[in-house]
Parts: structure tokens; C-alpha cells; sequence
């Protein structure tokens, strides 16, 4: 009988042994790695020549404009890939919300791009955007528009690679707003109905509110992703040009071979950054998310 219930209070924490195992090992020891190296000057062909240096290198970085540009370029990045996708994420939804067959395969036909690797969705985009014979600018033209540089100019680098970041993920958020809106009861549409409610407050005063956790969802999740970009810019501009499309998590790829511990710190604080952001969004936020 004891054994029984010995087994039954430690059975549990065996359960989850595996996963905690696999958290410690992947993110915890990481995280504390990385917070080690940024107080170090870290030789990386010779690790007996690496120096403890303590703050150097969190000075350094807030004495660096080019720091200041990168984070800019991820706030930049960060707003537009979120309020875009998020706008028409929930536009295209709505539109999509009705179960019809149509319906089912333009859900399935906007998710695809989801789903290819970052690297095709990349050079094809680089095609499209090719300024002398891409399509992109081939339509502008035949519609009588100025062409544009897209990807070879300072001005329109960072909007053509948030193009590309909405019109991969669009579908992938799409289709998680579809079914919070599917998973709304009838009921209470049926009763705004009799109160002669307008389409706009049933949109404003209900649909919103009901489906306000998947929202905050999408917007924590976007956030720590949108500054975290990296694929996206390593392949379609290399940071440039002149650095208007080099965001942190780039920004530290640069310093990864000649100055682990300056890229390291820069990590911190790139992850101090979205704690913050996500702390932020929960003071905030998380009080007028309407849980049923």
C-alpha cells in the first residue's frame, strides 16, 4: 500500500521528467550560457585567451549608433509585420467565415505559402521585385506607375521585406481567426438580431470581445517573432542596403565569428526587450481579453 501510494505521488514528475529534461538542456542552460559570455571577451580559436571584461561590452553596445539603427529597423519591422497582418488577418476572416466550399479551398489556397520554406518564398520574391524585368514592377508599369527599386534602395528595402513577411504568414493567422469566429455561439448573434443591432456594433460590441484570447494570442506571438527576424533579411538583403534592413538578431549574426561576447550581450538585451514587450502586453492587455 505504501509503495502504491509513493508511486502515485512521484509517478507525476516522472511524466514530465522528459520535457523538463529537454527545457533545461535547450533553453535554461543557453539562456545562462549566454548571459556568461556577454561579461566575457570570448577568444573563440582559443578559449584561454578569453578575458573577463564585465560590462565592456553592455557599454559598448549603448555607445554604438549602428546598434540604435538595428533596433529601429526591428521596431519599424516589428509594427508593420504585426498591424498589417493582424488588419487583414482578421478582414480576410471575416470574409471567410461562412462554410462553403469556395470558402474551404481559399483558406487552404492563403495558408500554402505558410507552409513553403522561407528560402523559395524568398527568391521568388527577389524575382518579382527584380527592378528592370520583375513582375511587380512590369504591372506597375502597364498600369502607368512608376516602377519601384523594391529591394535595391534605402527607402523601400525594409517595406518590400515586410511585404513578403505578411504575405507568407497571413494565411497561417488567417485560418486561427477563422476558427475563433466559427467557435462564436449563434445564439448571441441571434438575440443582437432581435435587438435590431447594427452589423458594426455586433462586429465592435461582440464578435471582437469573443474572440479577443486568440487576438492576444496572435499579438504576443507576432511580437516575438517580428523581432527575432532573421531568414527573411539574410536572404533578401543581407542587412543592406546600407543597413536599412539590419535588424538585432542579424545585427548580432554580424558579430557571431570576431566578438562572441559583444553579440552575446547583444542577445540579452534583445531578449530583455521582448520580456519587457510581453510583460507590457499582459499589464496592459490581458485585462480587457474576454475569456468565456
Amino acid at each position: 500500500m505504501d509503495k502504491k501510494r509513493i508511486w502515485e505521488a512521484v509517478r507525476p514528475y516522472l511524466m514530465i521528467l522528459p520535457a523538463m529534461a529537454g527545457i533545461l538542456l535547450f533553453v535554461i542552460y543557453p539562456v545562462f550560457y549566454l548571459i556568461k559570455l556577454s561579461f566575457y571577451k570570448y577568444n573563440l580559436m582559443n578559449k584561454d585567451k578569453s578575458k573577463f571584461i564585465g560590462m565592456d561590452n553592455y557599454t559598448q553596445i549603448f555607445s554604438r549608433d549602428d546598434f540604435y539603427t538595428a533596433l529601429w529597423n526591428t521596431v519599424i519591422y516589428t509594427i508593420g509585420v504585426v498591424g498589417l497582418t493582424m488588419i487583414l488577418s482578421l478582414l480576410i476572416a471575416v470574409w471567410l467565415n461562412k462554410k462553403t466550399r469556395f470558402n474551404a479551398i481559399v483558406q487552404a489556397g492563403i495558408f500554402t505559402p505558410h507552409i513553403i520554406s522561407i528560402v523559395s518564398v524568398a527568391l521568388v520574391w527577389m524575382w518579382l521585385m527584380e527592378p528592370s524585368h520583375g513582375l511587380l514592377n512590369y504591372v506597375l508599369k502597364a498600369v502607368g506607375l512608376p516602377g519601384s527599386p523594391w529591394l535595391q534602395s534605402s527607402g523601400t528595402a525594409m517595406i518590400s521585406v515586410i511585404l513578403v513577411s505578411v504575405w507568407q504568414n497571413i494565411g497561417y493567422y488567417t485560418l486561427i481567426i477563422v476558427a475563433a469566429l466559427q467557435s462564436v455561439p449563434p445564439t448571441i448573434y441571434e438575440a443582437a438580431a432581435l435587438d435590431n443591432a447594427s452589423k458594426f456594433k455586433v462586429f465592435t460590441k461582440i464578435t471582437l470581445p469573443l474572440i479577443s484570447p486568440q487576438l492576444f494570442f496572435i499579438l504576443i506571438i507576432m511580437t516575438i517573432g517580428s523581432f527575432k527576424v532573421f531568414d527573411t533579411v539574410k536572404i533578401m538583403t543581407g542587412g543592406g542596403p546600407s543597413g536599412a534592413t539590419t535588424t538585432l538578431v542579424y545585427y548580432i549574426y554580424e558579430f557571431r565569428s570576431n566578438s562572441i561576447g559583444y553579440a552575446s550581450a547583444t542577445g540579452v538585451i534583445l531578449m530583455a526587450i521582448i520580456a519587457v514587450l510581453t510583460f507590457v502586453y499582459f499589464r496592459l492587455l490581458s485585462k480587457k481579453v474576454h475569456y468565456q
